[in-house]
């Protein structure tokens, strides 16, 4: 009873970690996924890392116990947030294009987050999710948090960090990552169907019986689902560029709250 007593906090410090995390998660944090799976699979994971990482860490039930827990549900809470930005930046790109392309008065509703999205952006969204899967993203994903121990123990220095801003300038430059590859990938669509309106423009000054309201939304229609279908076979390589950087961030968020496994010793 005692050992139980003792192996408790420290449980119920990783399940509150854990649990934080697959919240916002992608592909877990799906309104999709029963809320009991989820419940149970972090239990299941944060009972597998307590054996692994855990049987030698004690905590206390004390004044302190709190911010304990409040740390670590923050811990999770912003490496699943890490995690889901990289992949924000495909409805962001979509969003670029709906607009460029003329979808953007035409939203759908994302069952996955219960919101209204992009168009084109759910479309590559949904493609994102298949090649993470085909991929083992999900495997990134659990690896992340497992192996989050290693560089951000329990006790752990998250307050000095964001007292110091070294979260604040993390996060900034995180976004502008996602922003930047949300542009790269919007770029080649966005370059010809401004191509096109230039084409339109000297079309309107050459030929000004034609309507150019009334040709150019069908024709920069036509325009962008055909690039969008030509480009299609080059999502792979994007989006496999993109789950390498998710998992640079993730590494680079939990070295900036922590260190690098063995680097204390060197």
């Amino acid at each position: 009873m005692i050992n139980l007593m003792q192996a408790f906090p420290v449980f119920l410090l990783m399940f509150c970690r854990i649990t934080s995390f697959f919240v916002v998660a992608p592909l877990i944090s799906s309104r999709n996924v029963p809320t009991r799976f989820k419940v149970g699979l972090a239990t299941m994971v944060a009972l597998l890392v307590y054996l692994s990482f855990g049987t030698n860490q004690t905590a206390a039930f004390d004044g302190g116990y709190v911010l304990l827990i409040i740390r670590e549900i923050l811990i999770g809470l912003m490496l699943g947030y890490v995690a889901n930005l990289m992949l924000i930046a495909v409805q962001i790109a979509g969003a670029i294009l709906d607009i460029q392309i003329g979808f953007g008065m035409a939203t759908v509703f994302d069952p996955t987050t219960g919101a209204v999205t992009p168009l084109t952006g759910q479309f590559k969204y949904m493609i994102a999710m298949l090649l993470f899967l085909s991929m083992n993203g999900h495997h990134r994903l659990l690896d992340a948090i497992v192996y989050s121990y290693n560089w951000v123990p329990i006790d752990n220095r998250l307050f000095v960090e964001i007292y110091n801003g070294s979260l604040t300038e993390f996060f900034l430059k995180a976004f502008a990552a996602a922003m930047i590859l949300a542009f790269q990938m919007a770029a080649p669509i966005v370059v010809s169907l401004f191509l096109t309106d230039v084409g339109l423009g000297f079309l309107a000054k050459t030929a000004p019986q034609f309507n150019i309201f009334v040709i150019g939304i069908p024709i920069k229609i036509i325009v962008g689902l055909l690039l969008l279908l030509l480009l299609m076979p080059s999502l792979s390589y994007i989006f496999d560029h993109l789950f390498s950087l998710m998992a640079e961030t993730m590494q680079g968020f939990l070295g900036t709250v922590g260190e690098r496994p063995g680097s204390a010793g060197s």
